[in-house]
């Protein structure tokens, strides 16, 4: 499984729209920068992706799941560039800021920092990890944990 961070301007597309888009999920199109739609094809079914709202909130809010990979955008009138479907998984209890992933050292190499522009881009397995602790949810590679009744 690969994970993924993909960004979206909440007032054009939120995580409450992701969320209302239920089971079936939703088109991730629009997407016209060469390096992000590289990204977008090489998703595959089940990956895991962060949902994170720029420019008005600058931070990662919930978790979506890939369930189609890429075809050609629908909004594309030249047939360029690719979409994928995702749905929504999860919220992240506590937001994680782009101010609070800055601070962490082992977080300075990530796309989201380096390449701040690039609106989908990989995420590694270890930042992964990380950023879900900063979050303050438990997914384990898409399955759910149990907890232990004391």
């Amino acid at each position: 499984m690969n994970y993924w961070l993909l960004k979206s301007e909440p007032d054009v597309w939120s995580i409450d729209q992701q969320l209302k888009a239920g089971a079936k999920g939703a088109i991730w199109d629009g997407v016209r920068n060469y390096q992000a739609a590289k990204n977008l094809r090489n998703m595959k079914t089940g990956d895991l992706c962060f949902f994170y709202h720029s420019n008005i909130g600058k931070e990662i809010v919930g978790i979506v799941k890939v369930v189609r990979e890429a075809f050609i955008d629908p909004t594309d009138k030249m047939k360029k560039f690719v979409a994928v479907r995702v749905k929504f998984e999860k919220k992240l209890k506590n937001p994680v800021s782009l101010e609070n992933i800055k601070k962490i050292e082992q977080l300075k190499q990530l796309p989201l920092i380096k390449q701040s522009r690039l609106s989908v881009m990989p995420i590694d397995s270890k930042s992964w990890k990380i950023l879900n602790n900063m979050g303050n949810i438990k997914i384990n590679y898409g399955k759910k944990i149990k907890k232990k009744k004391n």
